[in-house]
C-alpha cells in the first residue's frame, strides 16, 4: 500500500510540473501572438494609409493623423498582452 501511495505521489508532482511548463509555453505563446498580430495590424494600416493619400493627396494631414492614432492603439494593446503574458510567466515557480 505504500508502494502505491508513492507511486501516485510521484505522478501527481509530474503533473504538477507539466502543468507549470505548459503555463509557461501558454504564455509564451500569448506574447508571440499578441506582438505579430500587431505587426500584422500595423503593416496594414500602413499600407492603407499610403495608399489612400495617393488617391487622395489632399487629405494626407487627416489620413496621417487617424493612421497614428490607430497605430498608437494596436501597440498599447499588444504591449498590455505582452506584459500581461510575462507576468504569469513569473507567477509560475518550479
Amino acid at each position: 500500500m505504500l508502494h502505491m501511495l508513492a507511486l501516485l505521489q510521484e505522478t501527481a508532482e509530474a503533473a504538477a510540473a507539466s502543468g507549470k511548463g505548459l503555463g509557461l509555453i501558454g504564455a509564451g505563446l500569448a506574447a508571440g501572438l499578441a506582438v505579430l498580430g500587431a505587426g500584422v495590424g500595423i503593416g496594414r494600416i500602413g499600407g492603407s494609409a499610403t495608399e489612400g493619400i495617393a488617391r487622395q493627396p489632399e487629405a494626407t494631414a487627416k489620413i496621417q493623423t487617424a493612421m497614428i492614432i490607430a497605430a498608437a492603439l494596436i501597440e498599447g494593446v499588444a504591449l498590455f498582452v505582452a506584459v500581461i503574458g510575462f507576468l504569469i510567466q513569473s507567477k509560475i515557480t518550479f
